[in-house]
């Protein structure tokens, strides 16, 4: 059985030096985007069909007491239970055997609705293709024994990589040490929709880092979306089968009135 792999992210490490963004870009040949300032270090102002991985910058409600920047990593999470996979009407997205969620850009038809029910709003259309884009945390990288790019740039160690039960380990050592100098700890992640394939180390609050407390797969939009997808193509095919049943009968009435003008 393959392993499983997962991507630790520990956002008291991370110092904003945005490494992960340039490395991320440069391996994957994803275009520049054309920004503008708006009053926040933070750049680009969100993902993308271009950007798979950004770095968030936040002041906290707090910020004017206790000022300070908290940073974290905003990517694909490539959950255990993907919302996005199970959406698909194509079979285009795909969670591998190690864990890593995939998009088959080859037959991806860009419905959007792994847009629409991802808890974490990661997927992103792409005008350009046609197609939904997201991390894929360097597949090509991973198949061949490489980290993903962001990890192997990262220069502080806020990011890890490597067996998703190595990478829990590593969470719990930093964590007992962030807890004895009295931070409140928490792996986001390891539990989370039945766990994901990137988990963050965090000392405060998931939604003071703009995460959901308790994410929640949208089980209602998924059967939905599942039955919409699938209505229409049945339709398709019933009208294949009559179009293929009316001329076989019309051939079939055309051959027997042949015969019968014969005799």
């Amino acid at each position: 059985m393959m392993t499983e792999v997962s991507m630790l992210i520990d956002v008291a490490k991370c110092i904003g030096c945005r490494g992960c963004q340039v490395a991320c870009k440069q391996w994957n040949q994803r275009p520049a985007e054309k920004t503008k300032f708006t009053g926040t270090y933070q750049n680009p102002p969100r993902l993308s069909a271009n950007t798979w991985t950004l770095i968030q910058f936040i002041e906290p409600e707090d910020y004017d007491e206790n000022p300070r920047w908290l940073f974290r990593k905003q990517q694909c999470h490539h959950c255990v239970d993907a919302p996005c996979e199970q959406v698909c009407p194509t079979g285009a997205i795909k969670k591998l055997e190690n864990g890593i969620v995939y998009i088959n850009q080859s037959i991806c038809t860009g419905c959007k609705y792994c847009v629409e029910v991802c808890p974490f709003d990661i997927p992103q259309f792409d005008r350009a293709s046609g197609t939904v884009r997201k991390c894929w945390m360097c597949l090509d990288r991973v198949k061949n024994g490489l980290e993903p790019a962001c990890a192997t740039t990262c220069p502080t160690g806020a990011v890890s990589f490597g067996s998703r039960t190595g990478m829990l380990a590593v969470a719990r050592e930093r964590q007992n040490i962030l807890e004895k100098q009295g931070f409140s700890t928490r792996i986001y992640g390891k539990d989370e929709l039945g766990g994901q394939h990137v988990m963050y180390l965090l000392p405060e609050k998931a939604s003071i880092y703009g995460l959901p407390e308790a994410p929640r797969k949208p089980t209602e939009k998924i059967f939905w979306r599942w039955l919409l997808g699938v209505i229409p193509g049945m339709a398709i095919l019933v009208a294949i089968f009559a179009y293929l049943f009316k001329q076989r009968s019309a051939s079939d009435t055309a051959a027997s009135d042949a015969k019968s003008g014969g005799e």
